[in-house]
C-alpha cells in the first residue's frame, strides 16, 4: 500500500484542503476524495474500490465512488438500507468485514453482495461534529484484505479527510441557505406581482388580493407562489427575478 501521509512532496492534509478550494462543489470533492481513498488503499496485487456516503439533515444523502463498480456496491447498500458504510456513517464505529461468505450481520444484503464478487469490506466513520454524517466504504474481490494496516491507514485517511470535509459541508450549506433565501424572495416578488394584478383587475386593497390568492391555493391544492405566477402569466408578463448585490 502506498503511504497515507505524503504523496510526493505534498501532504495529506495540504491535497484535501486543496481538493476543497478546487472543486466546484461538495459532489467533485467527494468524488475525488473516493479515487484518493481507493489509491491509497489499494497494492499491486489487490484492488481497493470505494464509496463515500455523506447524510446531512434536510437534504438528499449524497454519494460518490472511486468507479462505476463502487457506484454499483453502494447502490445495493440504499436498496436494502444496510451496510458497513450506513452504519458506519449512521452510528459513527467501524465495521471490518473480512469475508462476506461468513459473515451474519448485514441480512440479506450480504448475499447481494457477494452476488457481486465482493468478499471483504471495510466501513469507517469519518467524524464531523454534527454538522452531517459520512462513511468510507472500501471494497475488495479478495477475502481478508482489511489488515490492521489497511484499519489504520483507512481510519488516518478518514481523520483527515474530516478536516476538509466539515469545510466542504459548511461552503455547501452556505450555497443551499442562499438558493433557498433566493427561491423564497423570488417567491415573495412574484406573489406581490400578482396582489398587484389582482387588485388592478378587482380594485381590493392588498390584503383581499392575497386572501384570494390564498383560497386558490387551497382550493385547487397548488402552492401560492405556483398560483401566484399563474396570475403573472395570466397577463403575458415574465416572472419577477429578485436581484442580490454580490
Amino acid at each position: 500500500m502506498t503511504d497515507n501521509q505524503t504523496f510526493g512532496d505534498i501532504s495529506l492534509p495540504g491535497m484535501l484542503q486543496d481538493m476543497v478550494l478546487e472543486s466546484s462543489d461538495i459532489n467533485e470533492f467527494l468524488d475525488g476524495l473516493a479515487i484518493l481513498a481507493a489509491d491509497t488503499l489499494s497494492s499491486p496485487d489487490i484492488e481497493v474500490s470505494c464509496g463515500i456516503t455523506l447524510l446531512r439533515p434536510r437534504a438528499r444523502a449524497t454519494v460518490a465512488s472511486s468507479s462505476e463498480h463502487a457506484r454499483r456496491m453502494d447502490e445495493i447498500q440504499y436498496e436494502f438500507d444496510d451496510g458497513p458504510c450506513l452504519r458506519a456513517a449512521r452510528e459513527g464505529q467501524m465495521y471490518v468485514v473480512a469475508d462476506f461468505t461468513t459473515e451474519s450481520r448485514f441480512g440479506e444484503y450480504t448475499a447481494a453482495i457477494i452476488d457481486h464478487g465482493i468478499r471483504s469490506a471495510l466501513g469507517v466513520p469519518i467524524p464531523l461534529d454534527g454538522l452531517a454524517a459520512a462513511g468510507l466504504d472500501l471494497y475488495s474481490a479478495k477475502p481478508q484484505v482489511f489488515d490492521e494496516e489497511a484499519i489504520a491507514a483507512a481510519a488516518e485517511l478518514a481523520h483527515e479527510a474530516s478536516k476538509s470535509l466539515r469545510m466542504a459541508v459548511r461552503v455547501a450549506h452556505a450555497a443551499d441557505t442562499s438558493q433557498q433565501l433566493r427561491s423564497a424572495m423570488d417567491s415573495r416578488t412574484t406573489i406581490d406581482v400578482a396582489a398587484g394584478i389582482i387588485m388592478a383587475q378587482n380594485r381590493c386593497s392588498h390584503e383581499t388580493a392575497i386572501t384570494i390568492l390564498k383560497a386558490a391555493s387551497s382550493g385547487r391544492n397548488i402552492k401560492l407562489a405556483a398560483i401566484a405566477a399563474a396570475v403573472v402569466a395570466s397577463i403575458g408578463q415574465p416572472l419577477p427575478e429578485t436581484h442580490f448585490d454580490s
